[in-house]
């Protein structure tokens, strides 16, 4: 009764955070009228210092130091840093400038293209509903390239950056926390040079609209700290696959907020396409997620659970507390 009563606060701890993080797409538009490069640039400034109090909260300084002692690991989140820094430019302008549905369409893409980067880099094979998911999710990219006029650019890249990003965290062994504190740490010279030079020619909003203005450039960098908490309190009492799979909670609540909240346009051709991919994550999950690996590669023991990164999800692709 005690297993299930854990279990149960697990989900509902996980849930909050997904849901938080889904509803973060209403915060962006209120920073306005802060430009989506300067809202990037205050949250890489003030992320670092989110992610440090959440460091020290939750006792982590050890496993930070001995992260910041291997040369390998840092020089992968570097890359990986650049890749969110990208993925996080799209996310925000999306949001601000009415395109949360294919933002949230870009995350839904995530899981397909994540499988189709592990056959084409570790050569992986996949099962029948593995390329069934992937040609479902093919054609709704047809289809939406079709109905737009031109490929659907922001869901692809949001897709392709975020997928590129859990390639490089599965060679990553580091945990969520102290992984975070050095890719935002990463970007932090360049977001304040930016915001630096914003202030000297006097094209900074920062500081100079309003006392809320300033207060919510400097949540930019905090918004993300009640639902990581949730999330690292729901990992400890729930499977690892079960937190990949509440991870669809993220793009759900987006893709509600983009049709509910900002009233986006749903042509047919929209809605074709998301049904067509809504039934390609579900025969993704139905069918199994776990490749099969190379002919003949010899199955490697599984890490211990300490020594895993806890963004990886059930589908192989980080979880979106990855991106926070």
């Amino acid at each position: 009764m005690g297993r299930v009563s854990v279990a149960r606060r697990g989900v509902l701890l996980g849930v909050a955070a997904y849901v938080l993080w889904g509803l973060s797409a209403l915060y962006w538009p209120l920073v306005e009228p802060t430009g989506s490069l300067e809202v990037l640039a205050l949250r890489a400034l003030w992320s670092p210092v989110a992610i440090a109090l959440l460091v020290l909260a939750l006792g982590r300084r050890g496993q930070l130091a001995a992260l910041l002692r291997r040369r390998r690991d840092l020089l992968l989140l570097t890359l990986a840093s650049a890749l969110t820094s990208v993925n996080w430019a799209l996310f925000i302008w999306a949001t601000m400038n009415g395109h949360v549905v294919d933002a949230s369409l870009g995350y839904f893409i995530t899981p397909l293209v994540s499988v189709a980067l592990g056959v084409a880099v570790f050569g992986e094979r996949l099962s029948g509903p593995q390329w069934t998911a992937i040609g479902l999710g093919a054609a709704a990219v047809l289809i939406l390239t079709v109905g737009y006029g031109g490929p659907p650019w922001i869901a692809i890249g949001l897709a392709l950056t975020f997928g590129g990003y859990g390639l490089i965290k599965k060679r990553v062994a580091a945990g969520a926390i102290e992984g975070l504190m050095v890719e935002t740490a990463a970007v932090f010279p360049l977001a304040l040079a930016y915001t630096v030079w914003l202030q000297a020619t006097g094209q900074a909003t920062f500081g100079h609209v309003s006392a809320g203005n300033t207060l919510l450039g400097i949540g930019a960098g905090f918004v993300m700290v009640v639902p990581m908490l949730l999330f690292s309190a729901a990992a400890t009492k729930i499977p690892l696959s079960l937190t990949g799979m509440l991870q669809y909670i993220e793009p759900i609540v987006q893709f509600l907020v983009g049709l509910l909240v900002f009233k986006e346009s749903m042509p047919g051709s929209r809605w074709a396409a998301f049904g067509l991919l809504w039934v390609g994550l579900a025969v993704l999950a139905a069918g199994g997620l776990r490749p099969r690996g190379r002919p003949g590669a010899a199955r490697r023991p599984a890490p211990p659970r300490s020594a895993r990164s806890s963004r990886t999800g059930a589908s192989g692709v980080p979880d979106p507390e990855a991106r926070r």
